[in-house]
């Protein structure tokens, strides 16, 4: 049994976030995608990621924090609008405030030092191999302590429409809460301040899907639990997501659907992490089907070996998502299935910034959105499926030599 997630949902109300003393309204969630331009994966229902950043952006009148791996654009891309919006986000009062990795300052300045020079705009930077061993590998938004914005997109061109993405948009004061929680901890150690005191434990909260996305039955209820990374960092009041996710591998009892960029039991430490290794392997044993959907960045040695002996097991089904190449040309990291995404019986799932090293959740700041709903579930597993047996799906054959997929 998954706790404290599977619990009794109860579908509660509360005043609107964005509309202070006003009607009752109950918070909700919005699945986002990015979609890579000319392929099938669209979801009609499913918003872009950079037409929800703008809006929630162009609605911000108080304050903006964003946190994120790091910041790059081109020319042409719809990036371009989103930072248009901070910009005049900025120019209008609105106090906003840019977190980014120290690894990346010098990769990718350009942004960084645009934001920089902004009335309004603060930008800092956070050594977290310093904090933790790792990176700020995070990505997410806040609004207003309104509502927020989380999931697998970078603040980069490639994410908005060369890269499968996948993030949530919740309408929710908790959840914003949570995620300014973890963004005043880290903007705190990023410029050598006293990080803020801790507060009460954050609770699961009551949300509703977005109508389009519940599907025929209309069901629409979900319960939402925010978690992040690394253990020993946690701000007060907020979990850490490995044990969640662990109890939420072994909550299935038919069939678990996974997706991330790479996966890779012996990359942690150069030892062999054996957590989500061990847990998938349980799931098989006790007769779960597991699908597990990895990018095909991971056809390189060691990877490719880890997912080879997962696939070589009876009830483990591994695929590469390979993403072709634009008519444009190439772009170096880009064309890539990047989304993060766990789902239990289409009745519980997880979306989150972690590729499944065990880096990601022992040494590295991350973010995740544990959820459980017959609807949500659903709809994710429905998204997971497009790809998996899709046309951009190709399986992992154990004892097979692959040549690794170029990245620039």
């Amino acid at each position: 049994m998954l706790l404290p997630l599977l619990s009794t949902v109860l579908l509660l109300t509360a005043q609107d976030p964005l509309a202070p003393g006003g009607p009752a309204a109950t918070s909700r969630l919005t699945l986002v995608e990015s979609s890579p331009v000319e392929t099938t994966l669209d979801a009609p229902d499913l918003p872009q990621t950079a037409d929800v950043w703008r809006g929630m952006i162009d609605g911000a009148k108080r304050e903006l924090l964003l946190s994120h791996f790091y910041a790059s654009t081109a020319p042409a891309s719809p990036l371009n609008d989103v930072i248009e919006a901070i910009e005049a986000a900025a120019s209008r009062g609105v106090r906003v405030r840019f977190l980014l990795a120290e690894r990346f300052r010098k990769t990718y300045p350009e942004l960084a030092e645009r934001f920089g020079r902004v009335e309004g705009i603060d930008v800092r930077f956070i050594d977290f191999g310093e904090v933790a061993g790792g990176v700020m590998h995070a990505k997410y938004m806040v609004v207003d302590g309104a509502q927020s914005f989380l999931g697998s997109p970078n603040f980069d061109f490639r994410a908005m429409d060369q890269i499968q993405e996948l993030g949530a948009h919740l309408v929710d004061r908790s959840i914003a809460a949570g995620l300014s929680r973890v963004f005043e901890m880290d903007w705190a150690l990023a410029g050598g301040e006293p990080v803020p005191a801790g507060g009460e434990a954050l609770a699961p909260v009551s949300l509703q899907l977005a109508a389009e996305q519940a599907g025929p039955d209309g069901a629409a209820a979900v319960r939402a639990t925010l978690a992040c990374s690394p253990q020993g960092h946690l701000p007060g009041g907020i979990a850490w997501d490995l044990p969640l996710l662990l109890e939420l591998i072994d909550s299935a009892k038919a069939r678990l659907r996974v997706q991330v960029l790479t996966y890779d039991a012996t990359g942690y430490g150069g030892g062999y992490y054996d957590r989500l290794e061990s847990a998938l392997r349980r799931a098989a044993a006790r007769g779960v089907r597991v699908e597990m959907l990895v990018a095909d960045w991971c056809k390189r040695k060691g990877c490719v070996d880890g997912l080879q002996s997962l696939a070589s097991l009876d009830g483990i089904d591994v695929r590469f998502a390979v993403i072709p190449e634009a008519s444009t040309g190439f772009v170096e990291f880009s064309r890539v299935a990047h989304a993060k995404l766990c789902v239990a019986d289409e009745r519980a799932a997880w979306i989150g910034s972690s590729n499944w090293e065990g880096s990601y959740f022992m040494t590295s700041r991350n973010v995740s959105l544990f959820l459980e709903g017959a609807g949500v579930g659903a709809r994710l597993a429905r998204w997971f499926d497009v790809t998996f047996q899709g046309e951009y799906a190709e399986p992992v054959v154990p004892g097979k030599s692959y040549e690794p997929r170029r990245r620039q």
